[in-house]
């Protein structure tokens, strides 16, 4: 699916819940299309009210749908189907989902709807696959670890990646045994709605996965601090991960899963093979979903030897982006989110070339596309200082800085970040250099002579420092959204 037409693009409103639309609240927000700003629908907000009868609703599914007691390999059959309905209404979903994102439709519809399905079908693999063990106790004794679900699991998901974040939250979750209730961005809340119509078709019984719509200040509130709430996972920003984990403290203390900001480091060495691919794996990682991706690699780390040439082979890949709608054919650079985080951009690349002597080598301005949305050029600073507020902050868009190195411990040193530590690459044919980078760079995850994810989801992912706590993916992802209970046995009678 290369295009389609906005304008026959259908949306369903309001909150799902207990299985079915509920289209209340005397607030709503509109919704626009980040490609030409145009407004096409709305959502309501849920207040506390609201909030409460999802959570409730989800709880008493939990209680009495059989759901958390089901037979494992039931639950997984069922979760399979549902991974098999995402996969076959890709021709919904996709335009569904560009539509109000930042996605071109065609990597939705190759790339973001494959990559759901499977997420989902590869955490049904473990719902009959973990569970407590036999501790090792005196003879008299019998002593047990027993996994059981939280009950209610909050999920809440960013614009940036609808479908893909909100399978990462609800795979898990669902796989081992809980209710979900989801609170998508009110920017891009669509989708959702259509995973939860999915997951009722599959025989996810209702209620199980609740979807809730509004803003964090009122709703994503109101829901991380409900009591019935046993578990709450975002994926955000570092300043909303920590008011939410304070707000999760305030009002009772529970767990939490945050995936957090970014300003991940790429390193490249001279003898790095293949420099033209290098320089495609680099350019990639800042310029894809023109660089609204968390862990987007925005720090060029370059041997001084080869910057130049380097350098050059990435601006010459930024110029052959072309910048576009998400329902055109042909587009590789789609929209800023919004024309606000659009300035945002530009406020911190005109101040880091004025307050912080950074000099610009490519764009830094707006790309010329026949319609109103933002969009912005991939841009490259030179920056000798790593005080530079490009190099200190989070940009979230598609601008690359670019610092030069002359030894292994000099680049090791720059790499480090302050603040953060959610991703890093190195690019070298050097193994043994690779694993000293690997083991010393404060990063949850190191990606070596490549950058970013593959379909591996056992691999997971999170962020050190301020880039998060705990783990989405893998093994750890499944485990974090089940509890142990200790059970000893005095078997000598």
């Amino acid at each position: 699916m290369d295009s389609f037409n906005p304008m026959e693009i259908r949306v369903r409103t309001g909150h799902f819940i207990g299985g079915a639309y509920v289209d209340e609240g005397q607030r709503r927000i509109e919704v626009a299309r980040p490609s030409d700003n145009v407004a096409y629908s709305s959502v309501p907000v849920a207040d506390a009210a609201m909030v409460d009868r999802a959570v409730e609703n989800a709880r008493a599914a939990f209680r009495t749908s059989g759901w958390p007691s089901m037979a494992p390999r039931e639950r997984a059959r069922i979760l399979r189907r549902f991974a098999d309905l995402i996969e076959s209404d890709a021709r919904t979903l996709a335009p569904l989902e560009a539509i109000g994102s930042t996605r071109p439709v065609r990597d939705v519809f190759v790339g973001d709807v494959p990559f759901t399905a499977e997420g989902i079908r590869f955490y049904a693999e473990f719902a009959d696959k973990a569970g407590g063990e036999v501790a090792a106790t005196n003879h008299d004794h019998l002593g047990l670890t027993i996994a059981e679900p939280y009950g209610v699991v909050a999920a809440i998901t960013p614009w940036n990646f609808p479908l893909v974040m909100a399978s990462w939250k609800i795979g898990p979750a669902l796989a081992a045994g809980n209710a979900v209730v989801l609170k998508p961005s009110e920017m891009t809340p669509f989708s959702a709605l259509r995973l939860a119509e999915l997951a009722i078709a599959a025989g996810v019984p209702p209620g199980i996965f609740n979807v809730i719509q509004g803003d964090g200040s009122t709703t994503g509130d109101a829901l991380v601090r409900h009591h019935g709430v046993g578990k709450v996972t975002f994926t955000g920003s570092t300043s909303t991960g920590a008011a939410i984990m304070a707000a999760c403290a305030e009002s009772g203390v529970k767990p939490v899963t945050l995936e957090l900001g970014g300003k991940s480091p790429q390193v490249v060495f001279a003898d790095a093979s293949g420099l033209d691919e290098a320089a495609r794996r680099v350019a990639t990682a800042i310029s894809s979903n023109a660089g609204q991706v968390c862990v987007a690699g925005s720090r060029l780390l370059v041997e001084r030897s080869i910057a130049e040439r380097f350098v050059d082979r990435i601006e010459r890949l930024f110029s052959e982006l072309r910048a576009g709608p998400t329902w055109r054919s042909g587009t590789t650079l789609p929209p800023i989110i919004s024309e606000r985080q659009a300035q945002r951009i530009e406020s911190i690349v005109a101040r880091s070339v004025a307050e912080g002597g950074a000099v610009v080598r490519c764009g830094a301005a707006r790309a010329d596309v026949d319609l109103p949305g933002a969009y912005y050029l991939p841009t490259i600073l030179d920056v000798a200082s790593e005080q530079c507020c490009a190099v200190r902050e989070e940009i979230f868009g598609p601008v690359l800085t670019v610092q030069t190195f002359d030894s292994e411990e000099e680049a090791f040193q720059l790499a480090g970040h302050p603040d953060y530590g959610l991703a890093a690459g190195v690019h070298t044919a050097d193994l043994g250099r690779a694993l000293r980078f690997a083991r010393r760079i404060e990063a949850g995850t190191v990606w070596v002579n490549r950058y970013g994810r593959s379909a591996d989801f056992i691999i997971p992912t999170g962020g050190y420092k301020g880039s998060g706590i705990g783990k989405d993916l893998g093994r750890d992802a499944f485990e974090a959204n089940l509890r142990h209970k200790s059970v000893l046995i005095d078997i000598s009678k």
